[in-house]
């Protein structure tokens, strides 16, 4: 009689066992499910970094229900380790003040929106693209491919720039010339090289601006407007397409200048 009860208590086991794996893998399964129906459902409505977040939690929480249920399948008291994960969440809470404020630090990003994923924002003296927007940080790649994590509290209490929020960038060159040359000339020039660029935008339209006489040039500022992908392309090409004219033209560009003379002192 013994023997059969341990041979049926044997079988309960491996009962529970395999319905506790067949949960948690049909949690895998459902979970992946919702958090593609999520995206669906959302991609309409709700930027990218929301969906990305909305993911992760229908996933996390669809999961942590059929893990639940595994472990009652299994003989696990769920009050028992619903009651543990309450005391161990009040510790964590007081022993990671920092992380509960990068937190709350995340959910203003995520509802004030300042940039999303793909955008390049310039933090400090960091600039790169958005790779996520978590709760406690931000990931970006630089553009030399590096990886860096930003806390939300730190972006919170920085200046962020974000360099692709508008579809067109401005490219503002300063730059001078000899006193000797004509100022009128050099606008002209500049201008028509602008034109022929073809990065650059006719609306708006390229602006010069004569700045001031400075030690040892004419110093001008010129602005040329240019798509937001087509900005690091122009700075390059509109600058070598400048020198190249100025040369062509005999325009010369100046630079600082120093005398240095040397006295004999007669000794007595």
């Amino acid at each position: 009689m013994s023997e059969s009860i341990l041979t049926w208590l044997q079988h309960e086991q491996l009962r529970n066992v395999l319905l506790a794996s067949l949960s948690v893998i049909l949690g895998f399964l459902i979970a992946s499910l919702g958090a593609r129906a999520v995206e669906r459902v959302f991609k309409a409505n709700f930027s990218q970094h929301h969906i990305v977040l909305f993911k992760r939690l229908v996933y996390w929480l669809v999961l942590a229900l059929f893990i639940a249920s595994a472990l009652n399948q299994l003989g696990f008291s769920l009050s028992v380790i619903l009651g543990a994960a309450g005391v161990l969440s009040v510790a964590l809470g007081f022993a990671s003040q920092t992380s509960a404020s990068n937190i709350i630090s995340g959910l203003f990003l995520i509802g004030e929106k300042p940039f999303q994923l793909g955008d390049t924002i310039k933090v400090g003296n960091t600039t790169g693209e958005v790779l996520s927007i978590d709760l406690l940080s931000v990931k970006l790649r630089t553009f030399d491919n590096l990886f860096v994590r930003i806390p939300n509290e730190s972006l919170i209490k920085s200046e962020v720039t974000n360099l692709t929020r508008f579809p067109i960038r401005r490219f503002d060159l300063k730059l001078g010339v000899a006193y000797k040359e004509n100022i009128r000339q050099v606008r002209e020039l500049l201008l028509k090289t602008a034109d022929n660029n073809p990065l650059s935008l006719d609306e708006p339209a390229p602006v010069f601006m004569f700045l001031g006489f400075g030690d040892s040039s004419l110093d001008i500022q010129f602005s040329v407007w240019a798509k937001r992908e087509n900005f690091r392309e122009l700075r390059n090409t509109l600058q070598e397409d400048i020198k190249l004219a100025f040369d062509a033209a005999g325009i010369e560009i100046p630079f600082p200048q120093r005398s240095v003379i040397l006295t004999q002192v007669n000794e007595k």
